[in-house]
């Protein structure tokens, strides 16, 4: 295969405004929803679980195919694939837009799934092909990572003025226009590339993560409604997926999960701190969605206005955050971002804090500072110490346990208040049953706190560098017998 052609410094800006209009997108479609749960609600007739699915069915297929998404890229072609994405992300968004029922707008949600997961993972690989000079590279980054910080802050006020101009609907039509305008730049201006030695798939592993997280999701929405003689079973699906996957994929030499990884304590802790904060993010949304429109009765618009005090904070630090990490390493942001959202947590859970309107702006405000702290050091400390041929793909582990920490946020903090809130008092007894939730939360900005001060250390750093030997030696002994 011939290399890429060095492109103009015009042309690989626009290449990077291409990926991150894909990435705008997607990340958009999250936080506009939240804004519109309570109209989709009253217009489909959904409960509690209802609207959850709306939010995990999504981030639920997205979790479970960024990996296969990403490999495929690296072997047929990324631009090929990123075209795929925006082609089956925009019908999925026209035909949410059209879902006359609960059940076909969840349907639709998992088919723009389908098509977000071949956009950001892709669009980082040929990003990273495309500015080969480190340090463009590292600001391209830092471009593509301002982008979801903008998503968190105009999703909310955005979602509120389409749902109150227009109806729900139209948050999807959003997606049409960008979604056009990304697919003819991309024929015009992405080059196409490929991997110089592609991953070979892995359908059984596939299949197993697949069965374990769409069956442990599903167990955790329907037990408060179904009861345990209907979720439990799944739980054993869910469980025999997990002992699966441990036993199989270190029997493959080319596995979808590579579990020495998890030797790398940097790695781990990555992982958990990503599973931790971004499921603290999806139930956050969720319960704030709720409370604002349901409970305090505001509308849409200034349910979203009211989100304003959680979105700006992310996206002023999450640059200060990747700055920090350059310049310090992950642990301080870690810290930060831990005490931030814990204390946040504790405002909730022990003060009610979204009774009164100045503690509950402070908590939205503490809890924008952890989010946008706790971003940039994931990633970094995910490849921290990786060989270089591996770190595409501990960067894909930690964007799947993003999307996976979201999906079981929304999932335990649903059940949770669907298990304690009042159908025939909803408003009345709406906080106290949305306590446990805020404490789950608290628990889990503890979990980035502790994992902050403890995977960051010179220690940390040793179990990633021998992790690394480990990864390295196969290949260095495959490479002497090619020369010999």
């Amino acid at each position: 295969m011939k290399p890429m052609p060095e492109l103009s410094p015009r042309r690989r800006l626009l290449v990077l405004a291409i990926c991150c209009m894909s990435l705008l997108i997607v990340s958009l479609d999250v936080t506009v929803l939240n804004v519109a749960l309570p109209s989709m609600q009253s217009d489909l007739h959904a409960s509690t679980s209802g609207l959850q699915w709306t939010i995990d069915a999504y981030t639920l297929v997205l979790a479970s195919l960024l990996m296969l998404a990403g490999s495929t890229a690296d072997r047929i072609g990324r631009k090929k694939v990123f075209m795929a994405g925006l082609v089956v992300f925009s019908a999925g968004s026209l035909l949410c837009s059209l879902a006359p029922s609960l059940e076909l707008l969840i349907a639709a949600r998992m088919v723009q799934a389908v098509g977000g997961s071949m956009l950001n993972p892709v669009a980082m690989s040929i990003i990273t092909n495309t500015f080969t000079d480190p340090r463009e590279r590292a600001r391209a980054i830092g471009v593509w990572g301002a982008v979801v910080g903008i998503s968190m802050a105009a999703g909310p006020l955005l979602g509120g003025l389409l749902v109150e101009s227009v109806g729900w609907r139209s948050i999807f039509w959003l997606n049409l226009p960008v979604g056009l305008v990304a697919l003819l730049a991309t024929l015009r201006f992405v080059p196409e590339s490929r991997a110089p030695k592609a991953r070979r798939p892995d359908p059984v592993g596939q299949l197993l993560v697949i069965a374990l997280f769409g069956s442990l999701t599903y167990a955790i929405i329907e037990a408060p409604e179904a009861g345990a003689a209907t979720s439990g079973p799944f739980a054993a699906v869910a469980l025999a997926a997990l002992l699966g996957l441990l036993w199989y994929e270190p029997r493959r030499t080319e596995p979808l999960i590579d579990l020495r990884f998890f030797r790398s304590v940097p790695f781990s802790g990555a992982t958990v701190v990503a599973i931790s904060a971004f499921a603290a993010l999806g139930g956050f949304l969720f319960l704030s969605t709720l409370y604002l429109q349901n409970v305090r009765g505001l509308d849409a618009l200034h349910a979203g206005l009211w989100m304003l005090p959680m979105a700006v904070p992310t996206f002023l630090c999450a640059p200060l955050s990747g700055r920090l990490v350059g310049s310090r390493g992950p642990r301080l942001p870690l810290l930060i971002a831990g005490l931030a959202m814990t204390t946040s947590g504790v405002l909730f859970a022990a003060f009610d804090a979204e009774t009164s309107d100045g503690t509950l702006f402070l908590g939205y405000a503490l809890f924008g500072v952890g989010f946008g702290f706790v971003n940039a050091p994931i990633t970094n400390t995910a490849v921290s110490g990786m060989p270089r041929s591996q770190a595409g793909v501990a960067a894909a582990v930690a964007s799947t346990s993003r999307q996976l920490g979201q999906t079981l946020g929304v999932a335990v903090i649903g059940a949770v208040l669907a298990a304690g809130v009042n159908a025939s008092s909803y408003r009345d007894s709406f906080v106290s049953a949305a306590v446990p939730g805020w404490w789950i939360l608290t628990g889990c900005g503890l979990v980035v706190l502790a994992l902050g001060a403890v995977t960051t250390g010179s220690w940390a750093r040793r179990t990633a560098e021998r992790t690394a030997e480990r990864l390295e030696a196969p290949d260095v002994r495959e490479a002497a017998g090619v020369s010999a």
